[in-house]
């Protein structure tokens, strides 16, 4: 993955992640100061803009580096972050399903239940994001792809670098 890819998928997500979770603050934890108001605080509509203006930028981001980072990880058996990429990876489908519905359905029962699965698998989403960071940083040396002969390959050499530091893949 490039560092480019890289800071396209870090900057959209916790963009959208930002945006998404104090839209839902403003929407659903702040009292109106007015009892005929229809939202409860003047920036609420700016960050539902700014929500999805910046969320198809993430998904971009995450298509951009799914044949080449998620796929070619998960058809090598790469251990370092699996589990925690897998999570985000899965996660995501109905994340990004549930935000276009939100904005087609007009059934409140139904509106309701999109907004809390997007809410959640958004969260799971963040969560398994920064544990897979934290996770791969952990046990990949850090490597320049210039220094590493392996770097683009395609064989399965590619992932036995980590199961010799510190004891092993967890």
């Amino acid at each position: 993955m490039s560092p480019f890819q890289k800071w396209l998928v870090w900057s959209s997500s916790v963009m959208t992640g930002l945006t998404g979770l104090v839209y839902w603050w403003m929407r659903n934890r702040m009292e109106p100061l007015d009892e005929f108001a229809v939202i409860n605080h003047p920036l609420e509509p700016w960050m539902l803009k700014a929500h999805i203006l910046v969320a198809p930028v993430m998904v971009f981001a995450f298509g951009a580096i799914a044949g080449e980072h998620i796929w070619r990880q998960y058809r090598q058996r790469v251990k370092a972050g699996r589990r925690s990429g897998l999570l985000s990876a899965w996660v995501i489908a109905p994340m990004i399903l549930s935000g276009y519905l939100i904005q087609a359905v007009t059934h409140a029962g139904w509106l309701s239940a999109l907004a809390w699965a997007h809410l959640v698998t958004g969260v799971v989403y963040l969560v398994g994001l920064g544990a897979h960071h934290r996770v791969v940083r952990r046990l990949w040396p850090r490597v320049t792809p210039v220094a590493d002969p392996s770097y683009g390959r395609s064989d399965s050499s590619v992932g036995t670098i980590a199961s010799t530091r510190k004891g092993g893949i967890r």
